[in-house]
């Protein structure tokens, strides 16, 4: 509906007009006369109750509703906002002298140099060095470090910190002198965003009461932002034809989703499969990419920042490739030269160690083993 708005001067104007038209030789309406001050008394009132029409036109469709008044018509459909997600990655623990056993706490915080984001070390019954028994990553004597997982405290793209940010430890760990980070930390993303959750919710309504493709899409994207996924119908995981049956592979950009991602996906998919049929969640097929290129920079560049920025680029590319995508080895030259203007040649680019495309499986995905730049 197109409402017919008027502003502050229009509503004085039209009211003016109208007490004018019917004793016009009585009324004294200039500025500062007691009859024009109750006129504009009441346009400044008008104007309000207009501007709270609007207002409430405004958080009545989700497509003008924007923050907590879009949360709030959301979760009349039972569809909520995706929170923000916390960006992991690795800490080496180090010590000048590894004289005695040393032990790293699981929950130790760690910050960046600056102090102004915070990590906390994550259990890992996984690592070689963890002790259930003492809950901590153990050092043992002439051991120099240990390389630990850590979460960010606080969810967002702000934890995604370069090499070499982490710096600091919150508290005093006896034997141990220092932290780095050698990789940057990744997968930290802000709340889902207004526009994000729009379309997401046109998927959600697109698949009530329906047991399709998209519906079975839409409750993987619901568990967690970030997470991608392929559907092979009537096929098992590993490929063998099962009619009634489909296999989901999910990534949230690791390579390597975390079993209780693939859980959470499992049980949101089994609130919509069509019944009598089967699923399974897996992981995808990881296949490392190792490349290696030249660049020859301008005259004037610094060649170690533009071989580092080309690095970069290619990283940030290959693990953007989404599931079952190639890897396609003339790319690569393009993503070195689009890194930066600096960039005079691109040579000597090897994909595994030849000059051809990396083609995974349709559940698999291509991932950074090593990117070497010179």
């Amino acid at each position: 509906m197109q409402l017919q708005l008027q502003n502050f001067a229009t509503l004085v104007g039209n009211a003016a007009a109208a007490v004018q038209g019917g004793a016009r030789a009585l009324l004294d309406l200039t500025v500062g006369s007691t009859l024009r001050a109750l006129l504009e008394a009441n346009a400044s009132v008008a104007l309000w109750m207009q501007w709270l029409i609007l207002q409430v036109l405004q958080a009545s469709r989700a497509a003008t509703s924007a923050g907590a008044d879009l949360d709030s018509w959301m979760a009349d459909f039972t569809v909520l906002r995706l929170p923000a997600t916390a960006a992991r990655g690795q800490v080496t623990f180090s010590r000048f002298v590894p004289f005695a056993a040393a032990l790293v706490p699981a929950g130790t915080l760690v910050r960046t140099v600056d102090g102004s984001l915070s990590f906390t070390v994550d259990a890992d019954p996984g690592n070689p060095a963890w002790d259930g028994g003492q809950a901590g990553f153990v050092l043992g004597a002439g051991v120099a470090q240990v390389s630990v997982m850590a979460t960010a405290t606080a969810g967002g793209v702000g934890g995604n910190v370069q090499p070499g940010a982490v710096a600091l430890i919150g508290a005093a760990l006896p034997g141990i002198d220092s932290v780095a980070n050698a990789a940057g930390f990744t997968g930290g993303l802000d709340a889902e965003s207004d526009d994000a959750l729009r379309a997401r919710f046109r998927n959600f309504m697109a698949s009530r009461s329906r047991a399709t493709p998209l519906a079975v899409l839409s409750a993987v994207q619901g568990v967690r932002q970030g997470v991608q996924a392929t559907i092979r119908e009537n096929q098992l995981p590993d490929g063998s034809p099962r009619m009634g049956a489909f296999t989901v592979t999910v990534d949230d950009g690791s390579g390597a989703p975390a079993p209780s991602l693939l859980a959470s996906v499992a049980a949101a998919i089994e609130a919509v499969r069509p019944a009598g049929s089967s699923f399974a969640v897996q992981p995808p097929v990881l296949l490392p990419a190792t490349i290696v290129l030249s660049v020859a920079t301008v005259a004037g560049a610094v060649h170690g920042d533009v071989a580092a920025t080309v690095r970069l680029a290619v990283i940030g590319f290959v693990n953007g490739l989404p599931i079952g995508a190639p890897l396609a080895w003339s790319r690569l030259a393009q993503v070195a030269y689009d890194a930066s203007p600096l960039v005079a040649n691109v040579t000597g680019v090897t994909l595994n160690g030849a000059a051809a495309d990396l083609v995974p499986p349709p559940s698999g995905v291509v991932k950074i083993a090593t990117v070497t730049v010179s």
